[in-house]
């Protein structure tokens, strides 16, 4: 029976330190939480920076390819190709007026 209040006043007599050995061990598990957690938004964000990077370089060879079907001889040589289009002369040309 004895040796349970010997333990108990031995805590009494100890207890900032095993407080302190109780925040030491508290503190270390924070410490490789924040750790864990810090890695993992790295990652997150070397993702996401990948991937605006993509979008990016999509978006620059979308404007270029807009640029290039939007010049006037593409759409020229496409409407005499595709559609047999042709340039009308003087004398096809029709005036309506409106009243």
């Amino acid at each position: 029976m004895s040796l349970p209040l010997d333990v108990l006043h031995d805590i009494q007599r100890h207890i900032f330190i095993y407080l302190l050995l109780i925040m030491v061990v508290i503190s270390a598990f924070s410490v490789i939480y924040f750790t864990h957690l810090n890695r993992q938004t790295t990652s997150g964000l070397e993702v996401l920076l990948t991937e605006r990077d993509e979008l990016d370089i999509e978006w620059r060879n979308l404007v270029l390819e807009q640029n290039s079907l939007a010049e006037h001889s593409t759409i020229e040589t496409k409407a005499r190709k595709l559609l047999q289009m042709k340039r009308p002369n003087i004398n096809s040309e029709v005036i309506i007026n409106q009243q």
